[in-house]
């Protein structure tokens, strides 16, 4: 199945080069481009892309708001993933990013094949942060986010142990092969553990894992 894609940064030399690394690869559709981030709402509405390649800094809406405003769209049903790529690793834009509910963060040095398996990644449901910026990233949440208020008790045992390896970085498929269990029996698991946490997606599971000190 095609992903389809929304570009959004408000250089066109930008957009045009991440269009020719991105469209018709891998199964990967760019079906819209966005100058800016009220672009990037009225596109997401008309267009309705599974993933939206981000900037944050644009002229008028940001991206970061810009994300926010998208997965908070009450006319887009089924709201897209959005992958922010920016030049800035900088502590207040990977935290707001992740605040405003994107799925992934990479920076704009990352190699083509990154940012190819970034939006598959992020199609299939998954979530992605630069490795740089990882470690930094869940010492800022420890410090600066509340503990969280729902209790891991509601997880069975092989829910946490699920959680767990989420929490470490593995993919789908490496559970499945570490739990002998079938991807489809991880992706229930998956699902489930997010539902129990109240997590949008991987991501937020692997901040509340740290954040309970399911892992360290």
């Amino acid at each position: 199945m095609s992903v389809r894609l929304l570009i959004a940064d408000d250089q066109p030399l930008v957009r045009a080069g991440f269009r020719a690394i991105l469209d018709g690869r891998s199964g990967i559709a760019v079906v819209g481009e966005a100058k800016d981030g009220t672009d990037a709402i009225a596109l997401v509405r008309h267009r309705r892309p599974d993933v939206v390649v981000m900037d944050i800094r644009m002229p008028g809406l940001d991206g970061i708001e810009a994300t926010r405003r998208i997965l908070a769209d009450p006319a887009v049903r089924t709201p897209p993933a959005v992958l922010i790529l920016t030049t800035f690793d900088a502590d207040e834009y990977v935290y707001g990013a992740l605040r405003a509910g994107a799925s992934g963060f990479l920076l704009k040095d990352a190699p083509p094949e990154d940012v190819i398996a970034a939006v598959r990644v992020l199609a299939a449901g998954d979530g992605l942060i630069a490795p740089s910026v990882t470690r930094r990233l869940i010492e800022r949440f420890a410090r600066t986010v509340p503990a969280p208020e729902r209790r891991l008790t509601d997880l069975t045992p092989r829910e946490l142990e699920v959680l767990t390896l989420i929490a470490r970085g593995l993919t789908n498929g490496e559970i499945a092969a570490q739990l002998v269990l079938s991807e489809a029996t991880v992706k229930t698991h998956v699902r489930r553990v997010l539902a129990k946490l109240g997590a949008r997606d991987r991501v937020g599971a692997v901040i509340l894992a740290y954040e309970s000190g399911v892992v360290s």
